[in-house]
């Protein structure tokens, strides 16, 4: 049984039974959090960009919980630098693709700042208990999804939905399309007023993918 767990924001929890994988871990300082930082467990944390509210608390849970980080290396630069023990890095970059205990990681384009002098920013693709799973990180929307979804036949999309930073709402739903996804998850709205978006208008404008609808402190399976 594969398990989605929204921590907030754009943090959220795989967890297959046997691993987690925690992504983009904004615990403190969120004010939709449900877990705290000393808390939260975590096999593998995958980091789609340096902006705090993704970023978050990477280093301090990496080194607690002795779990491998993934992002590109300008972060693990940077997470090195914030604690006084060693990190598990795993380094990727744009179209790389790693094996991992869980099933397969692949870093895939984002269009967004990357928050670290040198660094990019990111989404993943993650193959996962016999899931396709996109998460796209903070990003506008863009043609080339439709080769994200041409390559990987994606059971589950995990968009913003915030507008300002990232796509709004109509660009989020016509992401969708692009990636010709069977089942969609917003994220990254009504964490503060500037982003304050409505997941039901949302799924109104979605067209041949069922909406999840998850809320903070919320866990859904991946059917």
């Amino acid at each position: 049984m594969l398990k989605y767990t929204f921590y907030g924001h754009a943090c959220f929890m795989l967890d297959d039974g046997e691993y987690k994988i925690l992504v983009d871990p904004f615990l403190t300082g969120n004010p939709q959090a449900t877990i705290s930082e000393k808390n939260v467990e975590a096999n593998y944390i995958l980091v789609s960009h340096a902006h705090d509210d993704h970023l978050g608390d990477a280093a301090e849970i990496a080194v607690r919980e002795s779990a491998e980080l993934v992002a590109i290396p300008e972060i693990l630069t940077l997470c090195t630098s914030r604690v006084d023990r060693a990190i598990k890095a795993c380094p990727m970059n744009l179209g790389g693709k790693m094996n991992f205990p869980f099933g397969l990681v692949k870093m895939v384009p984002a269009l967004h700042s990357s928050g670290v002098e040198g660094g990019i920013a990111c989404g993943f693709v993650i193959n996962i208990f016999g899931k396709t799973i996109y998460y796209a990180g903070d990003t506008a929307l863009f043609s080339d999804m439709k080769l994200i979804g041409d390559s990987d036949s994606i059971d589950y999309a995990i968009l913003p939905i915030g507008d300002n930073y990232t796509m709004g709402i109509e660009d989020a739903a016509k992401a969708v399309q692009f990636l010709n996804a069977k089942n969609v998850i917003p994220l990254h709205y009504g964490t503060w007023k500037v982003i304050d978006q409505n997941p039901e208008e949302f799924r109104k404008l979605v067209v041949g993918a069922e909406v999840y609808v998850v809320k903070p402190g919320q866990t859904i399976e991946l059917a």
